[in-house]
Order: structure tokens, then C-alpha cells, then sequence
């Protein structure tokens, strides 16, 4: 009986790699998105404004600076859709009440409590330990893949216990990096 020829899984390896990294992309994302008494621009970038008739991204009609440590200024690019601006900012879920000055607006962000402390610390490990579930499936389906070119004799048992490691490897240190996102997130969210 003749072996089926060799597989190369270095695309595999990659591929699974670079899943990995979306997925840490997308949890220091959803950190930024998190309001932890310091200001910045990204906590916006979901506020969509009707701009003549089209929904669309506050951040891209509006220049966003941080002036002060709590505070956000939203400079129109057109100050006639002020009072729509307002609005939409008013209709998002960031809670921050804007002011409006005539000419821009001001987001100052609330001191946060203790509670509120400890609140986004829990949102943020929860939001962490989502992100490593989703890294222990996509090991969960490169292990499977690694079994099924086992089975179908692409590759040897010694082999297959090789890839089984260096699968293993690249979760740890993905793993490592979340762990130190969150432990940088949780630094910034305890900062008084």
C-alpha cells in the first residue's frame, strides 16, 4: 500500500496564526472601547451621525482631539449639523452628556468610582477570557485538521504528536499576549 503524498502545512500554520491575531486585534479593540477615566478618541467610533440623509461614522465628519486627560473635543468639519452631532452623541451608549459651544463639542468623562472600578475590571476579564475561548477553537480545529491528515496517512503518528506541540506553542503565546493586554487595561482602569 503506497502513502498518499506529503502535506505541506505550513499554509495551515499561518492561516491558524493569523486567526489568532484577529481575534487579539479585535479584544484590544473592544478595550479601547472601554471608558476607563481617560479619554479617547476611539469611544466615538461607533457614533453614527445622519449626515445629509447617510448614516455615517462621527470620526470621519469630525476631527476628535483630547485637550485634557478627561475631556474629548469634537471639531466638525461642517458645524451646521452641530445639533445632529449632539444628538447622536446624546443616542449612543457611551454616557457622556456633550456640550455644545457653538463651535465644537465637549465630552468631559466622569471621574469613575470605586464601583464603577471594579465594574470594568470584571467586563474586561470576561471580554479577555471570551477571546481565549475563541483561540482554544481555533486550536480545537487545527487539531482536528492534524488528525484527519493522521488518519488519512498524510502524516505519521510522530509527526502528528510535532504539530500537536507547535499548535500548542503558538496558543501559549497568543495566551501571553491577551494576559498582558489585560493586565496593561486593568493598570489604566485603577488609575486614579
Amino acid at each position: 500500500m503506497s502513502r498518499p503524498d506529503r502535506v505541506d502545512l505550513k499554509p495551515e500554520f499561518d492561516g491558524y496564526e493569523q486567526r489568532l491575531d484577529k481575534a487579539i486585534s479585535h479584544l484590544k479593540n473592544e478595550f479601547m472601547l472601554i471608558r476607563a477615566g481617560r479619554a479617547n478618541p476611539q469611544i466615538l467610533s461607533k457614533v453614527t451621525v445622519d449626515y445629509y440623509g447617510t448614516p455615517t461614522s462621527l470620526l470621519s465628519i469630525a476631527n476628535v482631539s483630547v485637550p485634557e486627560a478627561r475631556q474629548l473635543l469634537v471639531s466638525l468639519y461642517d458645524i451646521s449639523i452641530l445639533k445632529d452631532v449632539e444628538k447622536a452623541i446624546l443616542a449612543s451608549d457611551i454616557g457622556i452628556t456633550p456640550t455644545n459651544d457653538g463651535r465644537a463639542i465637549r465630552l468631559v468623562l466622569p471621574q469613575l468610582t470605586e464601583e464603577r472600578r471594579k465594574d470594568l475590571i470584571k467586563q474586561v476579564k470576561k471580554t479577555a477570557e471570551d477571546s481565549k475561548v475563541v483561540l482554544r477553537g481555533e486550536r480545537g480545529k487545527m487539531m482536528d485538521l492534524i488528525k484527519k491528515h493522521k488518519k488519512d496517512g498524510a502524516i505519521s503518528e510522530d509527526e502528528e504528536r510535532q504539530y500537536g506541540v507547535e499548535i500548542q506553542k503558538i496558543l501559549d503565546k497568543k495566551v501571553e499576549q491577551i494576559d498582558k493586554v489585560l493586565k496593561e487595561k486593568e493598570v489604566e482602569i485603577l488609575e486614579v
